[in-house]
């Protein structure tokens, strides 16, 4: 459901230029969304070979600290968002001096920091897993005393995909684990015995309309995402209400950011049917993926929609659908995929297969079911 709270702001018309930070495949559908609505993509990345790259009309390689290519390409766009949340703020505060960022460099802030990101939902009374800051050998054995093991100790900042944690069991020793994270700020979670992992992504317009997508399940394999199955198969002891929750924690967090953009946040089901947030990306994000096939509005138009100041896009569930996300050698599945009726593919136009690298991902569509929309 979208909801339209105040009078439009003035929007940027097609044929303006949308400044992408960061050259990969969010870039990429973002770029290649943003065409669609008429609109011109500039990305600013390392290397013309990145995905964003490749379809983009203009590019600017150059370094995050390089002040006169970032004022250079302020000049050049008319907006700028960012595909990726691990970027110095002092480049986008910067940029934020010159031209719109959105969402802005606060919002950035809060989501590439663990520390800030828990204080910011407890803040809002939205439970998380139990947790403490630790900044020190001294602090990681206090809250390992207050939360037990096994539990999770993450970096506060520049963690993804499984890098950056380390898992507390009974026989780890507390220095070598705090070692290896290699930093002087960290977050213990206490460990959660939990049903499943949901996430919802929210859209938030200039003028206050939100949007939400249905809540989906995740499926990680190997710390990365694997899998995602939409719309969310929750049929715990609270049912329907655990997926209104999840849809309301995303947009109480979006209204309290001001954010304009897109928020995809990650939480877990426990088995009561309560949900504990996770974590949180103010950026489009692999499990909205199968929105670009199942929804009338695909995360990637509705970031441009956002951004642009245009009229969010409905985000309702048109079929059912199975995200599969194609990692490393899994690439290969493409050539037999074209062959299934159901199967859409993407492919990210990276030309070097790796050992969990995100290549593409395929979405697998089936029949609407009776559920329907919980936004």
């Amino acid at each position: 459901m979208t909801d339209h709270t105040t009078a439009p702001a003035a929007f940027l018309p097609p044929g303006s230029v949308i400044g992408i930070l960061g050259g990969g495949q969010l870039g990429r559908m973002t770029a290649l969304a943003a065409a669609q609505l008429g609109y011109d993509v500039h990305v600013y990345c390392g290397s013309e070979d990145e995905p964003a790259a490749q379809v983009a009309r203009f590019v600017t390689t150059a370094s995050f600290d390089d002040e006169a290519a970032l004022a250079r390409f302020a000049e050049a766009v008319n907006v700028v968002t960012y595909e990726f949340e691990n970027i110095p703020t002092a480049p986008v505060r910067f940029l934020e001096e010159r031209v719109a960022v959105r969402p802005g460099a606060a919002v950035l802030e809060t989501g590439q920091d663990r520390i800030k990101e828990k204080a910011f939902f407890n803040g809002l009374d939205v439970a998380t897993a139990p947790w403490k800051p630790v900044h020190s050998l001294a602090d990681l054995e206090a809250a390992v005393e207050a939360l037990g093991r096994p539990s999770v100790l993450k970096t506060a900042r520049l963690g993804y995909d499984g890098k950056g944690q380390v898992r507390i069991d009974h026989g780890t020793d507390l220095a070598e684990a705090w070692d290896s994270l290699k930093t002087d700020a960290a977050v213990l979670e206490g460990f959660i015995d939990f049903d499943r992992e949901i996430s919802v992504i929210v859209a938030r317009g200039t003028d206050g309309a939100i949007a939400c997508y249905d809540p989906v399940e995740n499926i990680h394999v190997h710390h990365i995402l694997d899998t995602t199955i939409a719309p969310a198969p929750v049929d715990g002891p609270r049912g329907r209400q655990t997926l209104e929750d999840a849809v309301s924690v995303a947009k109480k967090a979006a209204d309290a950011l001001e954010l304009v953009g897109l928020l995809a946040v990650e939480m877990f089901v426990d088995r009561s049917g309560h949900v504990l947030v996770n974590e949180m990306a103010p950026r489009p994000h692999n499990s909205g993926h199968w929105t670009m096939d199942a929804c009338l509005t695909s995360q990637f138009e509705q970031l441009v929609r956002a951004i642009c100041g245009l009229p969010l896009g409905s985000p309702l569930r048109r079929c059912d659908c199975r995200m599969k996300n194609l990692i490393g050698e899994d690439v290969h599945q493409w050539q037999g995929a074209l062959s299934e009726t159901t199967a859409h593919v993407h492919l990210y136009g990276k030309a070097e297969v790796r050992a969990g690298r995100k290549m593409g991902h395929i979405n697998y569509l089936y029949p609407l079911s009776e559920d329907g929309h919980h936004g």
